[in-house]
């Protein structure tokens, strides 16, 4: 499941460029520092919010997958993923117009702060809030990370997400330019069908089918009158 991460973030970051291109052109222009370094240090910090977010929603997998429900939270978050694949375009829309009670209006001037600062420390803040900006696809993969129901490999889904967005991105830095609308939507259509490819191998995994990787059988462990439900990998 954590290649489909790396796919994600790459196809997600050229949908993302309309708002994550002119941070990162920002970013650059503020940049006086040899090579690629700040960049790097920059999307660093996009990829570890990513990463501390996957491993507190997979903590939260986790702690429903103890209550029994383990291969329900994959069918479902399989379907979930699918709808918001769907209906991707109107979601995202949705959710950022409404501003998520002021918190987007607050992450942004505190970003706009940081990327006027200028300096290493400044661009590894500005990559931290950048992070936490609303992005469909973040959306999605966090959804992901809460079907795997483990902090850790919620954390690593999340971190190869992160790591998928960072080429496209660097090579806007490097040559101040983003791509067209027109072209970004051509290379965005793939994007929702990559996306309920992963909804559908959620749900393939979550019906304990016995497929090696694909679809794990699910064995229940005795432990007196409660029974846990555990993926065994074969």
């Amino acid at each position: 499941m954590i290649w489909t991460a790396f796919l994600l973030g790459f196809l997600g970051s050229f949908h993302c460029l309309g708002m994550c291109g002119p941070i990162a052109l920002a970013v650059s222009a503020k940049d006086n520092a040899p090579f690629l370094r700040n960049k790097i240090i920059y999307n660093l910090g996009r990829t570890l919010t990513y990463t501390l977010l996957g491993a507190v929603i997979g903590m939260i997998g986790f702690s429903l997958a103890l209550a029994g429900i383990q291969q329900w939270i994959s069918i479902l978050m399989g379907a979930l993923i699918l709808l918001m694949a769907f209906f991707y375009k109107s979601s995202e829309r949705y959710i950022t117009k409404s501003g998520l009670f002021g918190a987007v209006s607050k992450l942004k001037s505190s970003l706009g702060y940081f990327l006027k600062k200028g300096g290493t420390p400044a661009f590894f803040a500005s990559g931290l809030l950048n992070g936490m900006l609303p992005c469909g696809m973040v959306y999605i993969a966090l959804v992901a990370s809460l079907a795997l129901q483990s902090p850790i490999y919620g954390a690593m889904y999340m971190f190869f997400f992160g790591i998928g967005t960072i080429p496209m991105l660097i090579g806007v830095m490097i040559s101040g330019k983003i791509l067209s609308l027109s072209l970004r939507t051509k290379l965005t259509k793939a994007l929702p069908y990559f996306a309920m490819f992963i909804g559908i191998l959620f749900i393939v995994r979550g019906m304990g089918l016995g497929i090696h990787y694909v679809s794990p059988r699910l064995q229940v462990f005795d432990y007196g009158a409660e029974k846990i439900e555990m993926t065994m990998c074969e």
